[in-house]
């Protein structure tokens, strides 16, 4: 029964790398068709690229299991990317704007155009490629998790990971953005098909149905159903909503970028911000399928691994190893899509390559170092970068303040005041996770944010104190200078 989900399981990833890459007979001839294609993907196809980075492995394995820990501590995971499209309808068609206008196709290039420095662009680079690794390293390592905890074996966990990995790959090299579109549909679909079937399935199976759940964890559990003090207190819900938000309304995970940038034009991203916040709806269900879990499993048991552990004792192994696709759907695509946001900032921006041809091969062969580092990591060291998850929303959230002030037609600040806040927050960020410094339970990129913002308005005020004024042009001998403006008022 083990190998019939497994071999089910293998079929399916395999099926979802050919639809990848079915019907895209010829490859890119540079970089920026690999990477936004023509610009001219339209509602549909912008709608599944950007919702499908709604559904990941953190949906799989951590909302869920957020709330077999905290509770209802979980929902601030509802709220966050909603809020986040509000902010992106008005500022996603000016960067979309700006972005074909100027030929950007990447984040970094949007910061090195818009300060005119060469300099902060590839320091945004760098710190994509360092803050989105470990986002990689956890979709190929939650993959691996999935199939293990469907089949019961480590050994077939770390046959998915390497699969998977070579099927990310092979589709993200040959297809580029295109092949994200495709599997896109098809991923989307069984994730909300996966995801409603658990939420009838497993509370019929353990609770009686839906309704008893709540009224069963009210009897029981009714702790849970506040948000009490401790390590998912008040302060850790509002500033990991916040964070969250941030980061999701700026645009700050540069792997975001292409979908968006892929667009036909500005009325396109406005109509898919307009109804992607009730996609996240569907977030509820895995928050409820915790609370299943609280009921009715060992509170010893892995929060990672609650929502595949009531499946497993719900469901008969062929029908696991159908959930364990769409699972495995949900870490392949943003694996593609984090693969092909490292790999152009590094061949693009932290990297100058002027062959167009030369670019794309280099291009091609960090996608396969970055993927290989990740997969390495995740087979050897599954914590290491695992540990550092943190650091991705919260160190890239940094990035949000130098871009909202450059959407203006002219940047409002200095670029020497973006890149200092920048460093700053970003380092704040770092040490506060590294040793665990826990400062009242709020979020170390709300730390980040307050002194990154501190050494803006700093370093701002300097800048403009040393600046040369502009001196008042002399009056011209043939004519007399113009009066104050208060005189001739008179």
């Amino acid at each position: 029964m083990t190998n019939s989900a497994l071999w089910i399981t293998l079929a399916g990833m395999i099926g979802l790398a050919v639809i990848a890459v079915g019907g895209h007979r010829t490859r890119a001839r540079n970089l920026s068709e690999w990477t936004v294609g023509k610009r001219n993907f339209g509602v549909v196809t912008s709608f599944f690229l950007q919702a499908g980075e709604s559904f990941t492995t953190f949906t799989f394995l951590g909302v869920a299991g957020i709330a077999f820990t905290a509770g209802i501590g979980a929902t601030y995971a509802i709220p966050y990317i909603p809020l986040g499209y509000v902010a992106l309808y008005f500022i996603g068609p000016r960067i979309w704007k700006l972005s074909k206008d100027r030929g950007y196709i990447t984040q970094a290039d949007f910061f090195a155009d818009r300060y005119r420095s060469p300099l902060l662009g590839r320091l945004v680079a760098l710190c994509g490629i360092i803050f989105l690794l470990p986002y990689l390293q956890l979709q190929i390592t939650g993959l691996g998790l999935i199939v293990r905890l469907v089949t019961g074996s480590a050994s077939s966990g770390t046959l998915s990971m390497i699969v998977a990995t070579v099927l990310v790959v092979g589709f993200v090299l040959w297809a580029g953005i295109h092949g994200l579109a495709r599997t896109a549909y098809v991923k989307d679909v069984l994730i909300l098909l996966a995801v409603v079937v658990l939420s009838i399935v497993i509370p019929l199976h353990f609770a009686g149905g839906i309704g008893d759940v709540f009224g069963q964890i009210a009897q029981t559990h009714s702790e849970m159903l506040t948000v009490n003090p401790g390590d998912y207190d008040k302060v850790w819900w509002t500033t990991s909503l916040l964070i969250s938000a941030i980061g999701c309304g700026f645009l700050t995970t540069p792997h975001l970028w292409p979908p968006l940038l892929a667009a036909k034009n500005g009325r396109v991203i406005r109509s898919n911000n307009t109804f992607l916040p009730m996609y996240q709806v569907v977030m509820i269900l895995p928050i409820m399928l915790g609370f299943v879990g609280i009921l009715a499993l060992n509170p010893n048991t892995s929060s990672n691994a609650v929502l595949l552990t009531l499946a497993g004792g719900a469901l008969p192994n062929w029908a696991l190893g159908l959930i364990a696709i769409a699972a495995a759907s949900a870490a392949m695509l943003p694996a593609g899509a984090i693969c092909i946001g490292i790999s152009t900032l590094a061949s693009h921006n932290l990297v100058k390559i002027e062959s167009e041809r030369t670019k794309l091969r280099f291009n091609h062969l960090v996608v396969i170092a970055a993927a290989t580092v990740a997969l390495v990591l995740g087979l050897t060291r599954p914590d290491l970068l695992a540990n550092l998850l943190l650091l991705t929303f919260g160190g890239l959230s940094q990035l949000a303040p130098g871009l909202a002030l450059a959407l203006p037609e002219k940047p409002l600040l200095a670029k020497q005041s973006v890149f200092a806040g920048l460093l700053v927050g970003m380092l704040t960020v770092i040490v506060m996770t590294v040793f665990d410094l826990n400062l009242a339970n709020i979020d170390a990129g709300i730390c980040g944010l307050v002194l990154n913002l501190a050494v803006i308005a700093a370093v701002e005020t300097v800048v403009r104190v040393a600046r040369p004024r502009t001196p008042t042009p002399a009056p011209s001998e043939d004519r007399p200078a113009a009066a104050p403006i208060l005189e001739t008022s008179k």
